[in-house]
């Protein structure tokens, strides 16, 4: 483990506290973390990369990166297939500057990502540490979201030095201003959307189109002003369903409006018994009712997993490439137990811990802004 000297603490605040939230973001910190242990990191030999959680477009960027950087100072790299799944059973290895030749401009993530009930247990994770002690890593970069934050604190806690490195297309990670995967993810959906909106406007509909976001609505929030939406739904924000729905679709239509779109989230908040299938398709139960209470032919349409695969854009191969240089050089420079982070469109590292403690949020400020853009 790394010590947290006072400078350290300091250089932390002074980054978060530089960060001047967006105009559609807030960091607010909500709850403690569990305390990970101090102590000086021992010289870096050989690293571990690993993705986790839900696959995210850029992650082979991260995996690509850390391999080369390391390799640069020195450093052995070795890739733990299938996430802490693959860590705690030594699925684990070998991985050199060609072995991740052709791979930046790949979807998904080569070293596979799986669920791990074993490694939430206090064995799974005392199994993962002979793991990390058998191949020899002296540090682990994990890639993923808040879930996988949670897991590396806790290899952190029993004595691993690990970097965060954040991948996830809902782009919910505080502390950072974007995460790999999301730039994307709101490129795929846009492209889905457009094409939507052409056969709503050939025939005079209202398309309620479902996005990933269980609880969280950024990628919903940000399509939405970019599609034009004329209604968006985000878990963030409670809906009155006459008022912010039907009120405003009817009011749209008496101006000349003569198609529409609403964006969801699929975490949408809404009154169970306003439909029967309201928690297993929100999409439908909203397209139902529209056409119900409106009159307006509508239909659903639910994206699924196209939103996570695809050719990663620009902007998340240059991030990802970008991030993982930083999280090898990070531990080269004795840091650990840090997330990699996106400030102002520089890449820095701060304390992993306090960014687990703390939650992104959209701001009603910006939500009501959105809102103009629909009349």
């Amino acid at each position: 483990m790394v010590k947290r000297s006072k400078e350290t603490k300091e250089a932390d605040k002074l980054v978060l506290n530089s960060h001047v939230a967006k105009e559609n973001v807030v960091h607010s910190k909500v709850a403690k973390t569990a305390e990970v242990g101090s102590g000086e990191v021992k010289e870096i030999r050989r690293i571990g990369v690993l993705t986790s959680g839900g696959d995210a477009p850029g992650m082979n960027g991260v995996i690509r990166a850390v391999t080369r950087a390391a390799a640069a100072h020195g450093i052995e790299v070795m890739g733990v297939r299938r996430g802490f799944h693959g860590l705690w059973r030594g699925d684990i290895i070998e991985l050199k500057p060609r072995d991740v030749s052709d791979i930046l401009q790949r979807g998904g993530t080569t070293l596979m990502t799986a669920r791990s009930k074993t490694f939430m247990t206090e064995e799974g994770v005392s199994k993962a540490m002979s793991m990390a002690d058998v191949f020899g890593l002296d540090a682990l970069i994990c890639v993923g979201g808040d879930g996988t934050g949670r897991g590396a604190l806790d290899l952190a806690a029993a004595g691993l030095p690990v970097v965060l490195v954040p991948a996830t297309i809902d782009n919910d990670m505080a502390g950072t201003d974007e995460t790999i995967g999301f730039d994307t993810a709101m490129n795929t959906v846009i492209s889905a959307v457009d094409k939507i909106r052409d056969s709503a406007s050939s025939h005079e509909r209202c398309s309620v189109v479902e996005v990933m976001g269980r609880n969280a609505g950024f990628l919903a929030f940000q399509v939405g002003v970019a599609t034009g939406a004329e209604v968006v739904l985000i878990p963030e924000i409670d809906c009155d369903f006459d008022q912010d729905v039907v009120k405003k679709l009817l009011s749209a239509r008496n101006r000349g409006k003569q198609h529409f779109i609403i964006i969801v989230a699929e975490g949408v908040r809404l009154d169970p018994d306003f439909h029967a299938a309201v928690k297993a398709a929100p999409a439908i139960a909203i397209a139902e009712e529209v056409e119900a209470k409106t009159g307006i032919e509508t239909n659903a349409t639910i994206l699924g997993y196209v939103q996570r695969g695809g050719n990663p854009s620009l902007r998340d191969r240059y991030l990802s490439s970008m991030m993982g240089i930083e999280a090898v050089e990070t531990l080269l420079a004795g840091r650990a137990n840090r997330l990699i982070a996106s400030l102002r469109g520089q890449i820095v590292d701060i304390d992993l811990s306090e960014a687990l403690a703390m939650k992104k949020e959209i701001t009603e400020e910006a939500f009501k802004r959105a809102g103009i853009l629909s009349l």
